[in-house]
């Protein structure tokens, strides 16, 4: 975005702001925090199609009902190493929350813990529940499946989500591998964020209804839908189909809860999302030793190596969240567009609190 453009929050405003929202729509303090904590994590690290610009999809969650602020996720059964959790139509990160401490838990007595969720909702980023774990000195896991909006190579009809999958570790002098990623080509939010700005999108993110390659949001939001990670069959879409397949089984099959094109829509949905998660947590110290310095050593191997011509450097997954958060430092705070700062006003007039703070 030009710097014109550009709007500076303070992340602690915006996470200020998202808690006043949350809790003005009906959520307990204590979810409203969890809430706040996730989406300033997403715009933080640069995943803005999952921070603020999803508030107004919790914000009416709550406010109509859908989602349930006055029960707690439950474990239905459980080993010591696995747990299958009802997520009780809560909101997702309270679900997903209390899904990945479990793991954590299990793994650090047992080595590795794997907790399904069934009855959950949307989750926001797959990392700030993989990132959970890393921090506890854990590999972490985190999977979940999604409104159908992935049409599978060869298709015309939407059945699988954007079924992200996330996995963070941690190697030595907090060198870190964090992997967080849609299934599809792209994640929903970011084609709604270019339908917000007026803008197309890129060739291989879309297909149109007949299930031809699109570059029109309005098109691929509301008629056609995503392509699978790859893009078309010529460019192998059909390995991210597959992994969303993965994800599936690892959720809504694993955890008995909704999958597939059973899974509601977004919009105009009158039946609870039931969306299935899987949380893992692994302890390196139950498998061979050294392994932060083994990791260190391929983060070496492949950001030490040389970059191709008219390339800076090269990265490793988590580098560009991580170079995010340095910029938001650099400037005081997360740098919005003016057009999702006039959205955040909306919402707030909407629910009745103070306006987002700039500065």
């Amino acid at each position: 975005m030009s710097t014109e453009d550009q709007v500076i929050v303070p992340v602690e405003k915006l996470r200020d702001f998202v808690f006043r929202c949350m809790q003005k729509a009906g959520a307990k303090a204590d979810q409203a925090e969890v809430m706040a904590e996730l989406l300033v994590a997403a715009d933080h690290r640069g995943h803005y199609s999952h921070g603020l610009n999803r508030i107004d999809y919790y914000l009416t969650e709550i406010s109509n009902g859908w989602n349930s602020v006055d029960k707690e996720p439950e474990i239905l059964k459980e080993t010591v190493a696995t747990a299958l959790v009802n997520g009780n139509n809560c909101l997702g990160p309270v679900v997903g929350k209390f899904c990945i401490d479990l793991a954590i838990q299990k793994a650090k007595s047992a080595g590795i813990g794997w907790v399904s969720a069934k009855g959950s909702n949307h989750f926001g980023i797959a990392g700030w529940y993989s990132i959970r774990a890393m921090n506890e000195g854990l590999i972490g896991m985190a999977f979940c499946n999604t409104s159908p909006n992935m049409i599978p190579t060869r298709s015309k009809v939407n059945v699988l989500g954007t079924n992200p999958i996330s996995v963070a570790a941690k190697g030595n002098s907090n060198e870190e591998f964090v992997l967080d990623m849609a299934t599809t080509a792209v994640a929903q939010g970011k084609v709604q964020i270019k339908h917000l700005l007026g803008k197309d999108i890129p060739n291989g993110w879309g297909v149109d209804r007949h299930g031809k390659p699109c570059t029109k949001t309005e098109e691929v939001l509301y008629h056609g839908g995503l392509c699978p990670l790859g893009g078309t069959e010529e460019t192998s879409g059909y390995k991210g189909y597959g992994l969303g397949f993965m994800v599936e089984l690892f959720c809504g099959i694993l955890s008995g809860s909704a999958f597939g094109s059973n899974v509601r829509m977004w919009a105009g949905h009158s039946v609870q999302a039931n969306l299935g998660q899987c949380f893992v947590a692994v302890d390196p110290k139950a498998f061979a030793p050294g392994f932060e310095d083994r990791l260190s050593e391929l983060i070496h191997q492949c950001k030490d190596s040389e970059p191709a011509e008219g390339e800076q450097e090269v990265l490793v997954p988590g580098d560009p969240e991580n170079k995010h958060i340095q910029l938001c430092s650099e400037l005081g705070g997360i740098p919005y567009h003016s057009k999702q700062l006039a959205f955040a006003d909306e919402m707030a007039q909407k629910y009745g609190v103070e306006p987002l703070e700039r500065l």
